[in-house]
């Protein structure tokens, strides 16, 4: 293994420790969390540079941050959701799974000397990472929109807060925000020379912008609109309401209202950030 390589493994490793811990600390991330964040953020560091490790922390604060926005008038959506603000193993790897594996990809590519293939995954990458930063901006800051959200496959449609699959404008752009945050970290980092390599085979600054916030806004849009169709949403009969979890506190499981019982809200962003992923790439190929 190269030495630059191993180097930033260390670090990435140290790093995503320490940040892992004070998030467990916060009570942003449970144990588990913990344990998928350091693997995440140390093949990030590790395999995709000091640019795209640090780009991920930007993406980890700015939602941590965001997931403690007005907790008071997101509480009542809670129930609605199958899992709190504290991130658990699979959330980790649902949001940073994918990235994390292309930044690997781009490195085999990379010491392979095919820096054609090395720009596309890396593009790729900031597409996955993109769409994970823009659903999570997306859901917590369009949760404050003061207009009821539409159902992304049926827009005519008004549904109440926290449905999956409702879209609102506030939170729309929201999810273009934090789909280009993560564009401009990437390039304003890349340009201080932080990485041996440089990742120059990405393309221009226009390029990586526009593949992180194009496939990043079509990642989270997918993810929503994976959430309208697919995704397992329950019927809670004591509350009457519709809900992400499967089962009651007491493991009683609901009925399913609509979805597939496997297609849970982890597969969810998992698919959607693979999507931005693809639509990244052929922004980066079309750009040849």
């Amino acid at each position: 293994m190269p030495p630059a390589i191993l180097l930033r493994l260390c670090a990435g490793l140290a790093l995503s420790a320490g940040i892992g811990w004070l998030a467990w600390r916060r009570q942003s991330l449970s144990r588990g969390g913990v344990l998928g964040a350091i693997l995440i953020g140390t093949a990030m560091f590790g395999f995709g540079g000091l640019a795209s490790g640090l780009s991920l922390i930007v993406f980890f604060v700015t939602s941590s941050l965001l997931s403690r926005l007005n907790e008071g008038r997101k509480r009542d959506l809670q129930e609605k959701y199958a899992k709190g603000s504290r991130r658990d193993f699979g959330q980790a790897l649902a949001n940073g799974g994918a990235a994390a594996g292309l930044a690997v990809a781009a490195a085999l590519a990379h010491a392979a000397g095919d820096g054609q293939l090395t720009g596309v995954l890396l593009c790729a990458m900031l597409g996955a990472l993109a769409t994970s930063n823009g659903d999570t901006w997306a859901t917590e800051i369009g949760a404050l929109s003061r207009t009821r959200p539409r159902l992304i496959t049926r827009p005519w449609r008004q549904v109440a807060p926290g449905t999956s699959g409702g879209v609102t404008g506030l939170g729309t752009a929201a999810a273009l925000a934090g789909a280009m945050l993560i564009g401009l970290t990437f390039v304003g980092l890349r340009g201080l020379n932080l990485d041996p390599e440089g990742w120059q085979s990405a393309g221009s600054a226009l390029t990586v912008i526009a593949a992180a916030e194009v496939g990043g806004l079509a990642g989270a849009l997918f993810d929503s609109v994976l959430g309208a169709t697919a995704q397992g949403i329950y019927r809670d009969p004591a509350r009457d309401m519709l809900t992400e979890k499967a089962c009651a506190t007491d493991g009683q499981p609901y009925p399913l209202a609509r979805g597939w019982r496997w297609m849970s809200n982890d597969w969810v962003n998992f698919l959607a950030s693979l999507a931005g992923a693809g639509v990244a790439a052929l922004i980066r190929l079309a750009a040849v």
